[in-house]
């Protein structure tokens, strides 16, 4: 996560990867890196790699001697990821400006992090150059309007918080038109080899463990008051999500994409 609102501390960092993983992105990785090939003996960078969960999966797939390496912007995010997996490598920095040599990697992944960035179009660039004759492999959430769980959620907290907090929201979505990826990756020189939509959901155990995390980057910004009413409301408005036992399953559109550099790249 490289744009400040989304920045987290450590004690964030710590309850994103009990959290939000388990919920959303164990799963997300787990097509994630068989799309992009991460197997046997190619080297893999994951861009924005948040508490490692990619970077992880990837690991596991590929022979023990790869070169694998996590890079984030956010120090608390890979302190928790170098605590839970320290034989792979983790190096902070900028998507913008990647600190490898052309062609370092066979495979670069980035998930969740593509509508964060502040110049996307130089980060894929940056991805593409690192890559060299490899793979760019890039995974977002899609349209809020095609992820019933969260257009929800965003309606009850425009209701509750105001725009700048729905911002918040809506901005995990920002890249979410297809046509848009598309376009993002031809300025960056990168033409997409293969494109793929799928639906999946936030699993978690509660409205309320919902509430906190989706909301956990502002959690300070956000009165207890408010945020009480966010969660009467949404009980309500998720009631098509939740099970009998409380958990509740947000649905999400998410899309794939695997890119390789053009001919003038």
């Amino acid at each position: 996560m490289s744009n400040e609102t989304y920045t987290l501390t450590a004690a964030a960092a710590e309850a994103y990867e009990h959290t939000f993983v388990p919920a959303l992105f164990r799963d997300w990785a787990e097509r994630l890196a068989p799309f992009a090939g991460a197997t046997g003996n190619r080297s893999v960078l994951d861009v924005a790699c948040g508490t490692g969960i990619v970077a992880r999966t990837a690991a596991d797939r590929l022979d023990a001697t790869q070169r694998v390496v996590g890079l984030d912007a956010n120090p608390a995010m890979l302190a928790v990821a170098r605590r839970i997996r320290p034989e792979i490598e983790w190096v902070q920095g900028q998507a913008e400006a990647l600190p490898f040599e052309d062609g370092s990697f066979d495979i670069v992944t980035s998930q969740a992090g593509l509508m964060f960035f502040a110049d996307r179009a130089a980060a894929l660039r940056e991805m593409g150059r690192v890559a060299g004759a490899g793979t760019v492999a890039i995974q977002v959430p899609g349209r809020l309007a095609e992820s019933a769980g969260y257009r929800a959620l965003a309606d009850v907290v425009a209701r509750q918080a105001g725009p700048d907090v729905v911002r918040l929201i809506s901005g995990y979505f920002a890249v979410g038109e297809p046509s848009l990826l598309y376009e993002l990756c031809a300025s960056a020189g990168l033409v997409v080899d293969a494109f793929q939509t799928w639906y999946g959901a936030t699993r978690l155990d509660s409205v309320e463990t919902l509430i906190e995390v989706e909301l956990l980057p502002i959690v300070d910004a956000v009165g207890e008051d408010v945020r009480r009413r966010i969660t009467d409301e949404c009980r309500a408005a998720l009631a098509p999500f939740i099970a009998h036992d409380g958990t509740v399953a947000a649905p999400i559109e998410v899309h794939l994409l695997r890119a390789s550099r053009g001919s003038s790249g």
